[in-house]
């Protein structure tokens, strides 16, 4: 059948509840650290269950928009709820396993050829993106770029042009798997930690401990919000 007659998806409710959500914290001017009405309120004013409440909240936490305490209700982490399509978010939590095991057996290797092969200058690479990174971390930012940064100086510094072929194949893929990890409540600080493990094996010249730092950090990039989600139909 064609792609243009298949069936018609009808809006579920929890998605017009996140419209709602995002409407409401622009107009009253709400912004990170602000504190969202309880899930009866909500619930209430919008003439809906609080089940469709909850789910529309686990997916703004999925998001890394808001964090909800437990017994101490749920307060936006940024200053807008610019919520992604959940079609997309259901997506990406498909693909995202394969390219979290693409990353695991990459990156692994790459780390350490780079203890192996890696010269001073490339060495001072992967040193200015880890600070860049940790600059990006203080002003208050997930720290995207320098994480960006400092994995392909790591690329680059093994001397592996296959290898590096291969990231680029899926470099759009990792950019998602990144953003996504970053967003998670005290990553951010934790990756840095991470990738100055990685450096410092690197640095030392010690390919097993680079190999062995790269793999936690990737395991620990897997650990995500999404993979637990369940998307309600």
């Amino acid at each position: 059948m064609s792609e243009a007659l298949r069936p018609m998806v009808k809006s579920r409710l929890y998605e017009q509840v996140l419209e709602r959500l995002r409407a409401y914290v622009a107009e009253a001017g709400l912004s990170a650290g602000d504190k969202l009405p309880a899930e009866r309120e909500l619930a209430a004013s919008l003439g809906v269950s609080r089940a469709s409440v909850k789910q529309a909240i686990v997916v703004l936490e999925v998001q890394g928009l808001v964090e909800a305490r437990h017994g101490g209700g749920t307060y936006l982490v940024r200053d807008t709820l610019d919520v992604e399509p959940v079609e997309q978010l259901v997506e990406r939590r498909k693909r995202l396993p394969e390219v979290l095991e693409a990353r695991e057996a990459l990156e692994t290797k790459l780390a350490e050829l780079a203890a192996e092969r890696r010269t001073d200058a490339e060495l001072e690479d992967i040193r200015q993106a880890l600070d860049f990174m940790r600059d990006e971390i203080a002003g208050g930012d997930f720290g995207v770029e320098g994480d960006r940064r400092f994995h392909a100086a790591v690329t680059a510094a093994a001397h592996s042009s296959l290898l590096a072929d291969f990231m680029k194949t899926i470099a759009g893929q990792i950019t998602e798997s990144r953003t996504e990890s970053l967003r998670q409540p005290g990553r951010p600080s934790r990756s840095l930690a991470q990738h100055t493990a990685i450096y410092e094996a690197i640095a030392a010249g010690d390919p097993k401990k680079a190999a062995a730092a790269m793999r936690k950090h990737v395991r620990t990039v897997a650990k995500v919000r999404l993979l637990d989600w369940v998307p309600e139909d």
